[in-house]
């Protein structure tokens, strides 16, 4: 069935986050994931280097976005100009996309006092790795 409702969206938790996952291949996708991220207040994210292109788009609140090393390297934040060094943050608001290059150590903070979300897209197959080398192939993109 094309469509999936919200009632049959899974919710999985990690690091303190939720993750409802609507598009993968558990529910019928074969090339794209997409869930909704919610990350509560004053929550410090986990650096993890992705190993697929994500996109967040900002649903709610206000999300502290790190990006450093490999593809960050090559670009800066859409707005920061030229100039905008890697491994620099940037705030992104209700309405802002993130676009997370693959290779990347990606960060996600949320300093407020209320929870933000985000709508989030990705190949299928994504994997994080985290600084200690462990690596996290999450349900939400299987």
């Amino acid at each position: 069935m094309p469509v999936v409702r919200a009632a049959d969206a899974v919710e999985h938790e990690l690091h303190g986050s939720v993750f409802t996952s609507y598009a993968a291949p558990a529910s019928g996708s074969r090339e794209l994931c997409a869930w909704r991220l919610e990350v509560p207040g004053r929550t410090t994210g986990i650096p993890h280097t992705v190993s697929k292109e994500e996109v967040l788009l900002v649903l709610s609140g206000r999300l502290s976005v790190t990006l450093s090393g490999g593809a960050a390297a090559d670009g800066a934040f859409a707005g920061q100009g030229a100039g905008a060094a890697a491994g620099s943050s940037a705030e992104a608001c209700a309405g802002d996309a993130i676009v997370v290059p693959a290779g990347t150590v990606l960060k996600i903070d949320n300093l407020d006092d209320q929870r933000a979300s985000a709508w989030v897209t990705t190949s299928v197959g994504l994997e994080a790795v985290l600084a200690d080398g462990s690596s996290i192939r999450p349900p939400w993109v299987r």
